[in-house]
């Protein structure tokens, strides 16, 4: 797959699960099931494409300790947007900043990972 086409995947998987957490979270309790797999899977999704592109780009060209260092900005992102999400999807109501961190912690992820694509794909 080409730059270009890894950039609008990864863009594109980054817009699905913005709009489906925005329809989840419109939804009310109890979360809806299928939307909520749906977000879940497209994350998902999001973060394993994210993951073979860096390994691809490893194997080609060994990394950078400067990329080394945004990717692990990054993967902390990820686990503390799944950790939070995953507290938000249980029965128990959890308090208003473990929303707050739902809401911030994927944006950050968002701009981290753009920023990953941009320097593991060779700055486009």
């Amino acid at each position: 797959m080409n730059i270009a086409a890894r950039v609008v995947v990864a863009g594109l998987l980054f817009v699905l699960v913005f709009l489906s957490g925005i329809w989840l979270s419109r939804t009310g309790r109890p979360l809806n099931v299928g939307i909520s797999t749906a977000h879940k899977l497209i994350s998902l999704a999001a973060g394993v494409f994210l993951l073979v592109t860096i390994y691809h780009r490893n194997k080609m060209v060994p990394l950078s300790a400067s990329e080394w260092t945004v990717i692990v900005v990054t993967g902390l992102c990820f686990l503390g947007t799944v950790a939070s999400g995953g507290f938000l999807s249980s029965d128990n109501p959890m308090p208003v900043a473990v929303l707050r961190v739902h809401q911030v912690l994927p944006v950050l992820a968002a701009l981290s990972s753009g920023l990953t694509l941009y320097l593991v794909l060779g700055g486009i």
